[in-house]
This record gives C-alpha cells, sequence and structure tokens, in this order.
C-alpha cells in the first residue's frame, strides 16, 4: 500500500508532502550500504517521503536507492519526496546554493522536494562537519539567518527545490524569518524532535497558528549513541501507557508512537533497519487511536530532550533554552 493522496498534506506553498517519511540517519556503526539497502525496503513497502541530509554522509548511498527503484519501475520521480539539509557550515548566502548542489550531485537528483536550515548555529565553512579548534570547541560563525533564508528562496526560484524549510528553531527563531522585511517565501515546516515524552504542544500550536507544519524527528524516541544521547535516558518504547494501547489496539508501541502523531496533524518520520519494523511502521495507517487515548499519551508528556547538541550551547542562537 503507497500512501495515496488521503495520505499527504498541504504545506503553505500548494505542494504536499507525505505524513510519513522514512528517515535515513544511521549512527557510524552501520555500513552505508545498509543504508542503501533499508531505503529501497522502505519504498518497497510503501513509503514514498525520504528524510536525508548531507550531515549523515549517506546522501550517494540513499540516491542509488531512489533512482534504482525508479530504474526498476517501482516508483517514479514524481512519486518521491525527498528532504535534504543544509548544514550549520554552510550558511553563509554564497554558500547557500553549493551546498544544495553538492547534495543533487550526490544524490543524482535534479530536484529535491524541501530543503531545509538544519539547525540555527551557524559554523565556521570548512570541510569537516565540526571545525574544532585548539581546545576541541567547535569554531562558530556569525551569520543572519535571515540572509540564509533570501538565498534559500533564490533556490526555491530557480527550480532546484520544491520547497524550503527550517529544523530544529524555536518560535522566537520562526519569528524571526516570519517578520522578514521582504519575505518570498514562509518556511513550510519545522522539523524537530517530537514524540510522547516531548510532545511539543506549545511549538506545534504555533507553527499551526502560523501555517507551518511540524516534523517530527526521533519520533520513536532515539538511537542509543553514547556520544549523542545519555545511555541512562528512558527507553520511550518500553513506556507501559503506550504499551498498553498497543495491546489494546493488537499494534506495536512503535506504530502507536507514530499514530500519535498523525493524528495531532503532524508529519512523522521513522527510522529502521530491518525489514520487518520498517513494514511494521507502514502499518500506523491501518489504525486509529481514540480521543480519550489521545489524551493520555498526552499526559505521558515529560518535555524530555534525547537530543541536546549541547556542543552547541554556548551559541545565542542555540534553540533548546527558550521554553518553545
Amino acid at each position: 500500500m503507497a500512501l495515496s493522496r488521503s495520505h499527504r498534506v498541504t504545506m503553505n506553498d500548494g505542494n504536499t508532502i507525505p505524513v510519513l517519511g522514512f528517515g535515513t540517519y544511521a549512527p557510524r556503526r552501520v555500513p552505508k550500504s545498509e543504508g542503501e539497502k533499508a531505503t529501497k525496503v522502505a519504498i518497497e513497502v510503501g513509503f514514498r517521503h525520504i528524510d536525508g541530509a548531507f550531515l549523515y554522509e549517506n546522501e550517494k548511498e540513499v540516491g542509488q536507492a531512489i533512482r534504482a527503484k525508479i530504474a526498476d519501475g517501482t516508483v517514479t520521480r514524481k512519486d518521491i519526496f525527498y528532504t535534504g539539509k543544509l548544514w550549520s557550515t554552510c550558511h553563509r548566502p554564497e554558500l547557500v546554493r553549493p551546498a544544495l548542489e553538492e547534495t543533487l550531485k550526490n544524490l543524482q537528483l535534479d530536484y529535491l522536494d524541501l530543503y531545509i536550515i538544519h539547525f540555527p548555529v551557524s559554523l565556521k565553512p570548512a570541510k569537516e562537519m565540526f571545525p574544532m579548534d585548539e581546545n576541541q570547541k567547535v569554531i562558530r560563525d556569525s551569520v543572519d539567518l535571515r540572509e540564509t533564508w533570501e538565498a534559500m528562496e533564490k533556490c526555491k526560484d530557480a527550480g532546484l527545490v520544491k520547497s524550503i524549510g527550517v529544523s530544529n528553531f524555536n518560535r522566537r527563531q520562526l519569528e524571526m524569518i516570519l517578520n522578514k522585511t521582504g519575505l518570498k517565501y514562509k518556511p513550510v515546516c519545522n522539523q524537530v524532535e517530537c514524540h510522547p515524552y516531548l510532545n511539543q504542544g506549545k511549538l506545534l500550536e504555533f507553527c499551526k497558528s502560523k501555517d507551518i507544519i511540524l516534523v517530527a524527528y526521533s519520533a520513536l524516541g532515539s538511537h542509543r549513541e553514547t556520544q549523542r544521547v545519555d545511555p541512562k535516558s528512558p527507553i520511550l518504547l518500553e513506556d507501559p501507557v503506550l504499551g498498553a494501547i498497543a495491546k489494546k489496539h493488537n499494534r506495536t508501541p512503535a506504530q502507536v508512537a507514530l499514530r500519535y502523531q498523525i493524528q495531532r496533524g503532524v508529519v512523522v518520520l521513522a527510522k529502521s533497519f530491518t525489514e520487518k519494523r520498517i513494514k511494521e511502521n507502514f502499518g500506523a495507517f491501518e489504525f486509529q487511536l481514540t480521543p480519550e487515548e489521545m489524551k493520555v499519551i498526552d499526559g505521558i508528556n515529560k518535555n524530555f530532550r534525547y537530543l541536546t547538541l549541547s556542543i552547541f550551547q554556548e551559541d545565542p542562537n542555540y534553540p533548546f533554552d527558550d521554553d518553545y
């Protein structure tokens, strides 16, 4: 079952986005070939929204998977909705288009469906993803993100990307873009960490009021990589509330966590490298949660963030110190 039209939502620029996406981030220990294999499986299962990023360092493999599925007739390019991300070392306006063109070259695609600013903190332009000084501190850059946004708008005008948005922005940062003099295109989305332990209720309401779609990453909790996530952090999919609701519907806790987001009007990303789980995740369309169950899941929110990205904490643009 591929995503039908009813499984897409319209963004503020008139383009549509599938409400369930396949995330392609993989921890370093996972061979890049696994990402290619998993992306092929996801497309075969019915996923049409593929979420990637330059930072993930696997654009070539993901691109190969997409092109293989186009070549064998499973999908056409138009069926696939691909999201790419502008990394922090390329925020200077003159670096935005070259960064996008590099992503297109890696993927071997003519255009992206969505291109988003990955993180609001700017880093010094460098070959490394995280340029460091002699004290092992990231070297930051001072860039006005409104100018970065203008460069994104030009990429849309040039036909290199159909829609543009942001990621990890808080309300204040969204307002800075929305209130920009001469704004041509509003961000279509804000991709943020969002799951039952961090349900982003206030940010979701704000985004809805501005006709910006919230896209949820880490929707099933997070990969437990010690350098990124505290190993003592709670395991979302072991939550008894999700377990009980899953049992009632004869579903998995992951399917319940994904369904919860879909019913809130959130576009949700799921990532997995096992065929069985990829298939299971796509089953989020096959059942419905009651209003009472939605309320109960709302009640387990702890405002708990798996990914604090504390490496950026000293930067004035660090987004996670604000309430939302």
